[in-house]
């Protein structure tokens, strides 16, 4: 499978291009909580469903000393446009040689019509104000994800 991360320890730090022109890394947000999520595609029915989701819940979880972070394999002109689309209040990440990816272990082989490909499985992970993993959630089905993801958040 590839890299599990366990809960307390610290997660991979991530330097990637961003929506905002600048690269942004990981280690840039210690002192808040991120919420991460890696999504295989802007644009795409699901993805932008997940997206919007984290979107209309943000004030909350900026309530809850958070920041959400997206990330795929798409490139930056991409996700521009996505966020503009949609409006989104949160950087996405262009993670186009899925060293990110490879290093949370969501970089996996994936079958869609008998077809087998390399992509990124949807996966969220939460991680407080050190960099440490509180809690993972990999091959996320959306149906009730942002209301347990908010709960963990809470939680904490």
């Amino acid at each position: 499978m590839g890299n599990e991360l366990k809960a307390g320890e610290t997660v991979p730090e991530i330097r990637l291009p961003s929506s905002s022109g600048q690269e942004v890394a990981l280690s840039d947000f210690r002192g808040k909580r991120v919420i991460l999520y890696f999504y295989p595609k802007d644009h795409t029915p699901t993805c932008s469903q997940q997206s919007c989701a984290f979107r209309d819940a943000y004030g909350d979880i900026e309530g809850n000393g958070a920041v959400v972070i997206g990330v795929s394999a798409d490139d930056v002109k991409s996700h521009v446009k996505f966020i503009e689309k949609y409006s989104l209040p949160f950087v996405l990440l262009a993670d186009t040689e899925h060293t990110a990816c490879e290093a949370y272990g969501v970089w996996q082989l994936k079958k869609m019509y008998g077809k087998e490909y390399m992509g990124i499985v949807r996966s969220t992970f939460l991680i407080d104000e050190d960099g440490k993993l509180v809690r993972e959630w990999r091959n996320v089905r959306l149906k009730g994800h942002i209301e347990q993801v908010l709960e963990a958040l809470q939680a904490m």
